[in-house]
């Protein structure tokens, strides 16, 4: 089985930069799709952007042109990088693997907070 565990996160002041890491204690291959997610204060969990195994990538509109997703499969690990960050963007910070044939299985990581103020 695969493990996620989430880093990177801090507090940072509006229009900073942060790394977020996701390493798996596992192959990151078989993830077909690989992503990150965010939850803040009394919100729903949403996604901020996905990279599938073949490095194609998708962004919510809020991550779009300021965040980038990105995975080494050789290092297992998955990346997000976030530059210009608002306050809008404090989340705790999930990263989600998905695999499987038929029946299909989402890997989750404990999270890592991101607190994005003045």
């Amino acid at each position: 089985q695969v493990q996620l565990v989430e880093s990177g996160g801090g507090l940072v002041q509006p229009g900073a930069s942060l790394r977020l890491s996701c390493a798996a204690s596992g192959s990151i291959i078989s993830f077909y799709v690989m992503g990150w997610y965010r939850q803040a204060p009394g919100k729903q969990r949403e996604l901020v952007a996905t990279v599938a195994r073949s490095g194609s990538t998708n962004y919510a509109d809020s991550a779009k042109g300021r965040f980038t997703i990105s995975r080494d499969n050789a290092k297992n690990m998955l990346y997000l990088q976030m530059n210009s960050l608002k306050p809008e963007d404090t989340a705790v910070y999930y990263c989600k693997g998905v695999r499987g044939v038929g029946v299909i299985f989402e890997y989750w990581g404990q999270g890592t907070q991101v607190t994005v103020s003045s």
